[in-house]
């Protein structure tokens, strides 16, 4: 989309993909808010294909770090895709962790930071999923000198605060 924009209508562009977005103020119906709610109900989580899923978790501060360099450093080399009339007028950048976890590995980070062990029912893969995602960030890294690394254990920790903080054991407004 950022290359075709660019060619019709002469303009600069950056296409940006983001990899399992976490923190706080995140998405109630992302798997850390819904993880994170079941268990301090003591209510069970559904983990799909057996848990044998694995996720580019990135978290949010990363993300922010990577628009705010791609925002400073908008298309103007060649190297950096489609050209015309001499300006490179796109650039497309993944933004991920580039660091993948298992499901298990991540829930088993809630269940650390929160003290709670999770009920956890088991189920299939659910149709149109992926088992696997990964960012590479190589052009994130070579072109705009930025890599993501905060590791899951302790972005989740962050949320865990966050979430105690907002949501009163007695009040969820989840």
């Amino acid at each position: 989309m950022a290359h075709t924009y660019s060619h019709l209508f002469n303009l600069p562009t950056t296409g940006l993909r983001f990899f399992t977005v976490y923190g706080p103020w995140g998405r109630p119906d992302m798997a850390l808010f819904l993880f994170t709610k079941a268990i301090t109900q003591g209510k069970p989580i559904q983990v799909f294909n057996n848990g044998n899923m694995v996720r580019d978790f990135t978290y949010i501060d990363d993300i922010i770090e990577g628009v705010t360099r791609v925002i400073d450093s908008p298309p103007s080399q060649s190297s950096l895709g489609g050209t015309r009339g001499g300006l490179s007028l796109y650039a497309i950048y993944n933004i991920g962790n580039s660091a993948p976890v298992p499901l298990i590995e991540f829930i088993n980070a809630i269940e650390h930071h929160l003290g709670k062990t999770a009920i956890k029912e088991f189920l299939p893969m659910q149709p149109g999923d992926v088992p696997r995602t990964e960012a590479d960030v190589t052009d994130l890294v070579e072109k705009l000198g930025y890599k993501p690394n905060t590791p899951v254990s302790v972005g989740i920790g962050e949320f865990i605060k966050w979430y105690k903080q907002y949501f009163k054991p007695d009040s969820y407004r989840v």
